[in-house]
């Protein structure tokens, strides 16, 4: 049996294409698909310079809509953080942090009234993190994921409005 990585390839690859995919570089900037600095983000981004990564989008699993929220939202009106992963040689320099500030930003400019996300139950540095930046926690459902099958996630919600 092969090591499971995540984000897998797959999800990956429909995050590029998609232009959902948010990368954070060491020297502090974020990129992605669109126009950086002058530059395409393919131009920017090397793969000894990323520091952190997210998916920002409106999908969620359909048991999103179960859960008792602040407000009651359709899918266009608030944004999803997914995957966010800081690697290992930028771990407890803030990139975290600034990836999500980055998120709520985005959802600002574009409108939204809400970012929301959910986080595998058991994982506290995470939950510290959205807690720390203002996040609420909301509930606790169970999830299915590939790579985790279904467990219980905590689900949070940074409203904006």
């Amino acid at each position: 049996m092969g090591v499971e990585v995540h984000p897998a390839p797959d999800e990956l690859r429909i995050a590029i294409e998609e232009k959902t995919l948010y990368i954070g570089m060491e020297d502090g900037e974020t990129v992605t698909d669109g126009k950086a600095a002058g530059q395409s983000a393919a131009d920017k981004v090397t793969a000894d310079k990323i520091a952190a990564a997210m998916v920002v989008n409106h999908k969620c699993n359909a048991e999103y809509a179960d859960v008792s929220w602040s407000q009651e939202l359709t899918g266009e009106e608030f944004v999803v953080i997914h995957m966010l992963g800081v690697h290992s040689r930028c771990a407890g320099k803030g990139f975290a942090k600034e990836m999500v500030r980055y998120a709520i930003g985005l959802a600002k400019e574009w409108g939204m009234k809400a970012v929301r996300l959910d986080v595998l139950k058991g994982n506290v540095p995470a939950e510290r993190l959205y807690e720390g930046l203002g996040f609420v926690y909301v509930d606790t459902i169970r999830l299915f994921y590939e790579d985790t099958g279904r467990v219980d996630f905590k689900m949070y919600e940074f409203s904006l409005s």
